[in-house]
């Protein structure tokens, strides 16, 4: 057999296995994942606040919390918190947990199913990925999309081990969204936009532009091409039957209120009308695209003016939170801050993906154009993508979507690369070529290094001392020496509770939820105000000790905002004489007091 008959085969195989060689690929990435992350979930590092608290929902549930009861009663006990999520992401988590509890215990089942669960998206991502660059790129092209994957230096750490909360499933809806715009089987396409779309909403709103960008997309697909109509149809049934699947399933009791943040009636009436109302543009006979235009227009105009009649109090932010709420506490938080006002070592990173794969988006448009199916495929990711760019000029949050709609288009740019160099006939030009397609896919993390290397826009000393404090007082270990001192109610930082409900048996004051406005700003004004009205606000809310956490990001504006409140009086060392210290070993990062009231310590809530 000569070398073109082997590469031939070879070419084959990669074609016709390329569904299991995906999935060997994501179990051998798991398991290396796992394996580096050992400590982390041996230790059970949960750096995220959300993180914590999805765990502290498994765990609700596992002990015979009701199934559409989302509220927190380890915060703000006895009311609890209440918790605007679905239970969608809590059952492969707890499904993990009980598969491992009979033959390791509760305690490292539970480190495992934290490990293992958000690997399991990862494998839907990769799949998609794969199917996506197959159709439109090359049918041995799917590796690329696996070694570009790696240069999403936003996106990747959604899928890693410990990372519980739900933005792996719903980047995994969106990849399988992608897949459907640009599946050439139309019915199954529609439904894969469709459902992936109700299983992202009823996850949670984060991704819902995208959600309705592909229904544009798909209603574009139909203007320009009246056999798109089976698409479309099965897009509009599937999404409103889904989305109506997904709230009787696993809405909460607190999202049959009318409320702008969850899929609630607001927004499941819009799925709803809007899949049945493009059902019927799909069975209109109408053969001109101006026709369908103005047909689709009209409806979205339809859709748009009834949500603003009907619901006029979801036209502003979703949260509907208050003004003093958003100023002193959402505002501030950096993930809901546009890319440009984020520091050059975090932005350039994460926006150098979404370009490249735009750019390759454009071009593969342009070679595209006398290919119609091949056209409206990277017609829609080209749009995708520019749009996921242009969300990160609202919210840097959409970094990992912007980066995961770009794989296709950076793909479809190093293949085209790639297949100019390898057609020369010098080894060192397709060595070269080889070199700069790895160049490409590595191109965020190359980019975060250089900017490192680099000193551009690095951290100051501040920062770093904060990033410090914040990760020693998370810490399992350090929280674990709270343990020693009898159940209490524990009033701390925001940022704080949830990460101390998870590893210590005493309760907390809140945590960074919008619907708990109330207990937020009541944290705040507590830190800020008198020590008197800090004691006040303590008792009202039962809490025997104080916890505080010196140099933690939040308490850095308690400092700046109220120089003379309570928490910068702590931090000079003015302590009423109404807390008593508690001793704690010399390695802890915390200071601890039990609060004297007078007329007594108030009865601690009962949970």
């Amino acid at each position: 057999m000569n070398d073109r008959s082997v590469k031939l085969e070879l070419l084959d195989r990669l074609d016709r296995y390329w569904l299991r060689r995906t999935l060997l690929l994501w179990a051998v990435i798991a398991g290396v994942y796992l394996s580096q992350r050992w400590p982390q979930i041996h230790w059970l590092v949960l750096n995220d606040t959300d993180d914590n608290m999805r765990l502290m929902q498994v765990r609700g549930l596992l002990a015979g919390q009701g199934w559409y009861d989302l509220r927190q009663y380890r915060l703000n006990p006895p009311a609890g918190l209440d918790i605007h999520w679905s239970r969608l992401v809590d059952l492969p988590i707890a499904g993990l947990f009980l598969l491992f509890k009979p033959f390791t215990g509760a305690a490292l089942a539970e480190r495992l199913a934290c490990g293992i669960a958000p690997l399991l998206p990862l494998s839907i991502v990769m799949v998609a990925l794969a199917a996506t660059v197959r159709r439109l790129v090359s049918p041995v092209a799917w590796p690329l999309a696996i070694l570009f994957m790696f240069g999403c230096s936003a996106m990747l750490p959604m899928f890693m081990p410990m990372r519980i909360d739900h933005h792996g499933w719903q980047l995994a809806c969106l990849s399988l969204t992608v897949a459907g715009l640009t599946d050439p089987r139309k019915r199954r396409g529609g439904a894969m936009v469709g459902l992936s779309s109700a299983a992202s909403l009823t996850i949670g709103l984060e991704l819902l532009p995208y959600c309705a960008m592909a229904g544009g997309l798909v209603a574009l697909r139909w203007v320009w091409d009246r056999a798109e109509a089976r698409r479309l149809a099965v897009y509009g049934a599937t999404l409103a039957g889904g989305s109506a699947i997904g709230f009787i399933a696993f809405a909460s009791h607190a999202n049959y209120a009318m409320r702008c943040d969850a899929l609630t009636p607001v927004w499941l009436s819009v799925t709803v009308a809007g899949g049945a109302a493009l059902f019927g543009l799909s069975r209109l006979p109408l053969k001109s695209r101006l026709a369908r235009l103005a047909a689709g227009a009209g409806v979205g105009v339809v859709i748009a003016g009834g949500f603003a009649a009907l619901f006029p109090n979801c036209l502003s932010r979703p949260e509907g939170v208050s003004d003093e709420l958003a100023r002193t506490w959402l505002n501030n938080v950096r993930e809901a801050k546009p890319i440009y006002q984020h520091p050059l070592r975090l932005a350039v990173p994460i926006a150098i993906v979404p370009a490249l794969g735009l750019i390759g988006a454009c071009v593969a448009c342009w070679r595209s154009r006398r290919n119609a199916e091949q056209f409206a495929g990277w017609a829609a990711i080209a749009l995708f993508t520019a749009f996921a760019g242009a969300m990160l000029l609202w919210q840097i949050r959409a970094g990992p979507a912007a980066q995961l709609l770009a794989i296709a288009g950076e793909v479809s740019l190093a293949w085209l690369i790639l297949s100019w160099f390898f057609a020369q006939r010098s080894i060192a030009i397709k060595v070269g070529g080889a070199a700069l397609m790895v160049v490409l896919a590595l191109a965020g993390l190359f980019s975060a290094s250089l900017v490192q290397r680099l000193r551009l826009d690095p951290p100051d000393a501040r920062t770093l001392a904060v990033n410090r404090a914040s990760a020693r007082c998370m810490s399992f270990s350090a929280l674990q020496e709270l343990n020693r001192i009898p159940a209490a109610t524990m009033f701390t930082h925001v940022d704080l509770g949830p990460r101390l409900v998870v590893t210590t048996h005493h309760d907390g004051i809140t945590g960074p939820y919008h619907r708990n406005g109330q207990a937020i700003l009541d944290v705040h004004h507590a830190f800020q105000g008198s020590p008197d009205a800090f004691r006040g606000i303590a008792g009202r809310h039962g809490a025997t000790y104080l916890l505080t956490c010196p140099n933690m990001a939040e308490t850095t504006l308690y400092r700046s905002r109220a120089p003379n409140g309570f928490y910068a009086q702590l931090s000079k060392g003015k302590v009423p004489d109404w807390l008593e210290p508690v001793a704690l070993s010399k390695r802890a990062p915390f200071k601890l007091w039990r609060i004297r009231y007078d007329g007594g310590v108030p009865a601690t809530p009962a949970r």
